[in-house]
């Protein structure tokens, strides 16, 4: 450092006893090497001009059927300007998924509605069509594609001198993921020396195993720091909304997926819980929505104004979680959060506009202890005795007739609104082949969770009820799905499964209740890991572009 300095003041002095002669030969030499700088990059300037369209391959449709292309034009407003998130008005482009393909994985419900068939309703999707075509021609034309792009990329100092921006990296490593797990549809199963998910419990399971590689690979969530405990990082660690507080306090300590650059995020995490809301901001009994609301709307407000990430995506990489039955009530809280961005719910309920193109269902488990303990495990099927069994109070308007049609009817449906004395209930589930999970006033139900904790085969009795990840499960292989009026035929139903074909599936619960496993600390495939991978699921198919951002040389 001091010989440094010597120089430069050496340097001055030099130069201060220099004569014309030298200051003319110094002009001289530094107009030709300005001159030998200019040439070359006038060439590379005019070079990728030319070339331009390949640079814009980010836009470029995911597999040609599974994406959604983000076009944020708009600039990113500053927290000075930004009245409330509300007055946002983008006009972002839009590519319509078609129906057939739903997510990378897939998602398969049939009671999603037409209108649920696309991720974003702003913007002209007949255009944005059109947009894509374009670009596909002149990514022919130019005999490029997002192959190249993403070879380009994979060199960290290629990112810099090609000046590609954060956003624009993401999108390049989501598309390899995309490319990987395309492949694995038709390839060899991916090695694992943990779990290899295979079987009928999985709509794909080669396709859902690469998809789970290429998450723990790269996937990286920013929590928001903002906000206050209880409403904000906190939340129940027991009862049946334990798993906001479960999620939220995980997702705040995990060193594997969780980063604190927000420019290597893939999605960002809103971390409030709706269910400490309900507690502490909610008025009781005055059936007012109004605190809550405000209380979102505040939060989202001030992250938009301090963040351009928001603005960036209209929340379209944005996520909340809440288990809580008022969940979707709070998402519609502020317009782009219940359409655009990802929400994680147990009520995911299509008949209250849950998307499960767009959203994520996550079960609902009644963690009595804060724990599984004790709770995991049950006999074989040769040792269950009872055909079906319910027991549960008068909450909300199916069970009602559950109990008229079975209380104390039929010896082989044990059907309670109260156990008798001394009964256990989780004895009872133990004991059935079958457990009843009719809904509650909302679609989920803790009991389908604690049936798969006891292998007890579950038999969801629901109306517009989206399974928890559904988008990799075939529930019909381990489950039974009954609709509301079928509740007379339930035990026709259920006799005619065959003894073998019922022994299938109750082994096949067996295997997958990994998957809703909550584990301290979690573990590979439990349920903490499957939430995060179907919200990657959701991330895969949507690509984000800042039109701000601009190759530079």
């Amino acid at each position: 450092m001091g010989g440094g300095s010597d120089d430069a003041e050496d340097q001055i002095s030099c130069k201060s006893r220099k004569g014309k002669n030298y200051y003319l030969w110094k002009f001289s030499s530094s107009l030709m090497k300005l001159l030998l700088f200019l040439v070359p990059l006038v060439v590379l300037s005019g070079f990728l001009a030319i070339l331009g369209p390949k640079f814009s391959a980010i836009n470029l449709e995911f597999l040609s059927s599974y994406a959604v292309s983000v076009n944020s034009s708009f600039p990113v407003v500053s927290h000075a300007k930004l009245q409330s998130v509300e007055n946002l008005h983008p006009s972002p482009t839009v590519v319509v998924v078609p129906e057939e393909a739903v997510a990378v994985v897939g998602v398969h419900n049939d009671t999603a509605a037409p209108e649920q068939k696309k991720f974003i309703s702003d913007g002209n999707s007949q255009s944005s069509t059109q947009e894509l075509n374009a670009t596909r021609e002149m990514e022919t034309r130019n005999g490029t594609g997002i192959a190249e792009l993403t070879n380009n990329l994979s060199n960290n100092a290629a990112h810099q001198k090609l000046g590609f921006t954060n956003l624009e990296r993401i999108e390049a490593g989501l598309q390899n993921a995309r490319g990987a797990i395309k492949e694995a549809k038709n390839g060899n199963q991916s090695h694992d020396s943990e779990y290899v998910p295979i079987g009928p419990m999985y709509w794909n399971s080669k396709v859902f195993h690469r998809s789970y590689l290429e998450m723990e690979k790269q996937f990286k969530v920013f929590v928001y720091e903002e906000g206050e405990p209880p409403v904000f990082h906190n939340g129940p660690c027991k009862s049946i909304y334990s798993m906001e507080g479960n999620f939220i306090h995980r997702m705040e300590i995990d060193d594997q997926f969780r980063t604190k650059d927000p420019e290597k995020a893939h999605v960002y995490f809103l971390p409030f819980s709706v269910a400490m809301m309900v507690q502490f901001v909610y008025v009781r009994d005055s059936h007012d929505f109004g605190p809550i609301k405000r209380t979102v709307r505040d939060y989202v407000d001030l992250i938009a104004g301090k963040y351009p990430y928001w603005n960036r995506s209209i929340g379209a990489d944005h996520f909340m979680l809440a288990c809580h039955d008022w969940g979707p009530e709070t998402s519609f809280s502020i317009p782009h959060l219940a359409k655009n961005s990802i929400r994680a719910l147990c009520n995911a309920n299509t008949s209250e506009r849950f998307n499960p193109m767009k959203d994520v269902s996550f079960p609902e488990i009644n963690l009595q202890t804060g724990t599984t303990e004790g709770f995991i495990g049950g006999p074989s099927p040769s040792k269950r005795s009872i055909l079906a069994f319910f027991a549960g109070g008068l909450h909300g308007p199916i069970r009602p007739i559950l109990l008229e049609h079975w209380e104390n009817k039929d010896d082989d449906m044990k059907v309670h609104q109260y156990l008798p004395k001394g009964v256990s209930y989780y004895g009872m589930m133990r004991k059935s082949k079958f457990c009843l999970c009719p809904s509650g006033y909302e679609v989920a139900s803790p009991r389908v969770v604690e049936a798969l904790y006891t292998g007890c085969v579950p038999v969801l009795i629901s109306d517009h009820y989206v399974a928890p990840f559904s988008d990799v499960l075939n529930w019909k292989s381990f489950s039974v799905v009954v609709p509301v009026s079928d509740i007379p035929n339930l035990k026709r139903i259920l006799t005619g499964i065959t003894p073998r074909h019922y022994i299938r599936m109750q082994r096949r619960v067996v295997k997958i209740r990994r998957h809703f496993e909550v584990n301290s600390p979690p573990k590979r495939y439990d349920v903490f890991h499957m939430i995060l991978h179907s919200i990657w699921l959701r991330r895969l198919n949507v690509q984000i572009r800042d039109d701000q951002s601009s190759i530079t040389s």
